[in-house]
Order: structure tokens, then sequence, then C-alpha cells
């Protein structure tokens, strides 16, 4: 349980704040955000794909996701193609630089999750890890459920 002055949520978004600050420090070095990093690892994951479908992929605003990409189409990181059915919409690909920042950032972003876990013993690193899976699928459900 928790105790009456502390709110789960507000512990949840102080670690996030948190750890994006260890992650964007470890980032720095490669020239990517957090976001950017973020962006990078969907569009690595599930191949070239709309602006609006990476927004809905990483829960972020068509604004935001918007910001995000002009930097990196600025930095060299994607490119723009004509979307093959909707004339309305572009299809954002990695570019090779991109590509060659993929696995340094991972390692990077991996560096910042074990600053993280390195707060627990071995033995609840794992579990953690298990609990917050759970937690945030649970999180996830519940929002799609939810009307409005």
């Amino acid at each position: 349980m928790v105790d009456a002055g502390e709110s789960v949520g507000q512990m949840a978004a102080h670690l996030a704040r948190i750890h994006n600050a260890c992650l964007k420090t470890r980032l720095q070095p490669l020239g990517l955000s957090p976001a950017q990093f973020q962006a990078l690892a969907a569009l690595d994951l599930h191949g070239e794909q709309t602006q609006r479908a990476l927004a809905g992929v990483l829960a972020v605003e068509q604004a935001t996701m918007a910001n995000t990409l002009s930097r990196m189409e600025r930095d060299g990181l994607i490119e723009r193609k004509p979307h093959p059915d909707d004339g309305r919409a572009q299809l954002i690909r990695l570019t090779e630089r991109a590509r060659e920042r993929i696995e340094p950032a991972r390692q990077a972003a991996r560096a910042a999750d074990q600053v993280l876990l390195d707060g627990l013993p071995m033995a609840e690193q794992a579990l953690f890890v298990s609990m917050l899976g759970r937690v945030n699928g649970a999180m996830e459900k519940a929002a799609l459920d939810s009307p409005g």
C-alpha cells in the first residue's frame, strides 16, 4: 500500500523523468534525443510507416511527432516518400546514417536502464521489469477501454 501522501503515478512520472535525463546524457554523443531514439527504434522494428502510424505506436501527439520527425529529417536520419495508396500521406523511413546509430543508441539505452536497475538487488531486477511490463500493459488496456 502506498502512503497517503504518495501517488504511484507521481512516483512513476518522476522515475520516467530521471530515466529520460539519464538517457538524454547517454544519447547526446550520438546526436540523438530520447524522442528521436524512440522514433528510430520504432522505425527499425516496424519498418517504414506514416507519421500518424508512428505517433500511434509511440503514443504521442501528432504535433509532437511532427516536430521530432522534422528534426530527424534535418539531421539526415529519416527520408519521406509519397505513400502509394494515400496521396495526402508520406511514408517515413530510416536513412543509412540513422541505421548506423541504432546499435550504439540501444547500448546507450541499456546503460541508462542499468543505472535504474542498479538500485535493486540482482534477484529483484527481473521481477521489477516483469511487474513494470504488466503494469504498463494494464494501463494501456485501461486507456483503450475508457471512453473519451
